[in-house]
């Protein structure tokens, strides 16, 4: 019988002390911070998930994963991030009408006065990826947090841009499925759904246009995200136990459709801005967070697959904006026959992506 991956295991990862940090939001919501601790090190990685995926993306059993190959390589305390996305909380099944600004004023400053507490004064080096990337970003040029030594951004940062159908799907998503479907989330796992109902319908619809695999959480989630077939990574950078059984929804789980609504703003303003310039709660942050990028003298290592169908060249141009306002600070990599989420769960992601991600890391290290 096939061995079938536990939701939340640890398994991944071993010859490492693992606690659970939990801390709250000004916003009063639960979040989490898991250390993998193996030896001591002056400098401190925190790793942050994208919309619809957790912490599970950093430590899965099935390849060498990222928190196990920095542990490898010198970067003996490592830490993940599990803020409002995170599919390990019920956040984005919840009719909150959460935004990123959000995020970007509570999640990530909380996360670093947490970590703080416990690493003091020590180099902390961020990886994110997605609008994980995206809303740290904003919290760090937008002044929300400070004092980070590096930052690796995955697939996209302060400039989202995606392809034409994608652009479509924002515009007209979030409506038709809130009014349409009576749903404020969608989710993987609608093929779960009981037959008939609008979640299975919605699904076996959407695996109709998808007869590139056998695997409905994977047509869903090129339907959630993207354009393509399938959108989200290139089938042949993943391990086959990833894309099996419920492993792929363990994943990237349910997103929030009103995330899609700030998305869709930003898209179309061409640079992260906030979703309600007239907020009282993020009126600390600013309504373009580009303003003020050339200020901050953080060193962001921009990477990207040539084969992103989720948000293209964004980190080409964001990359591009910031070298323009701070010559030689930041850096770009473009990691051929990679998409979008496969750079950092790929199969042999630490062959052709891990190694360039510790040069980073090692360069702006003690």
């Amino acid at each position: 019988m096939e061995h079938r991956i536990p939701r939340y295991t640890l398994e991944g990862v071993s010859g490492a002390e693992v606690s659970v940090h939990p801390f709250p939001t000004e916003d009063e919501l639960g979040l989490t911070l898991t250390r993998f601790h193996a030896a001591e090190s002056d400098d401190v990685v925190l790793l942050i998930h994208g919309l619809t995926s957790s912490s599970d993306m950093f430590i899965m059993p099935e390849h060498r994963n990222l928190v196990s190959f920095l542990l490898d390589s010198g970067f003996g305390d490592v830490w993940t991030l599990d803020f409002r996305m995170s599919n390990r909380f019920p956040y984005n099944m919840e009719t909150r009408r959460q935004t990123l600004d959000d995020i970007a004023a509570y999640d990530h400053p909380a996360a670093m006065r947490e970590l703080r507490r416990h690493v003091g004064a020590r180099r902390i080096h961020v990886i994110a990826h997605c609008l994980g990337s995206v809303s740290f970003q904003m919290s760090l040029f937008g002044g929300a947090v400070e004092g980070v030594t590096s930052m690796v951004a995955n697939s996209v940062g302060l400039t989202p841009r995606v392809p034409a159908w994608a652009r479509v799907k924002l515009r007209m998503g979030p409506a038709m499925l809130e009014y349409g479907f009576g749903l404020s989330y969608i989710d993987p796992r609608f093929h779960d759904a009981p037959p008939l109902t609008r979640r299975w319908l919605m699904s076996r619809l959407v695996s109709l246009f998808h007869p590139e695999c056998r695997e409905p959480a994977c047509h869903m989630q090129s339907f959630m995200w993207g354009s393509g077939r399938p959108a989200m990574y290139r089938h042949g950078n993943l391990a086959r136990e990833t894309h099996v059984h419920e492993r792929l929804a363990d994943l990237n789980g349910a997103a929030d459709v009103n995330y899609y609504r700030h998305i869709n703003k930003m898209v179309r303003a061409g640079r992260a801005v906030k979703c309600d310039p007239g907020s009282l709660p993020h009126a600390a942050l600013p309504d373009d967070y580009l303003a003020g990028a050339g200020q901050v003298e953080t060193p962001v290592l921009f990477l990207t697959g040539d084969h992103n169908d989720v948000f293209t060249d964004s980190n080409i141009v964001c990359h591009r904006i910031l070298s323009e306002r701070a010559p030689g600070r930041h850096e770009l990599h473009v990691l051929p026959g990679y998409g979008h989420i496969d750079p950092l769960i790929g199969k042999n992601a630490h062959v052709d992506v891990f190694p360039r991600i510790l040069d980073f890391l090692k360069r702006h290290a003690g």
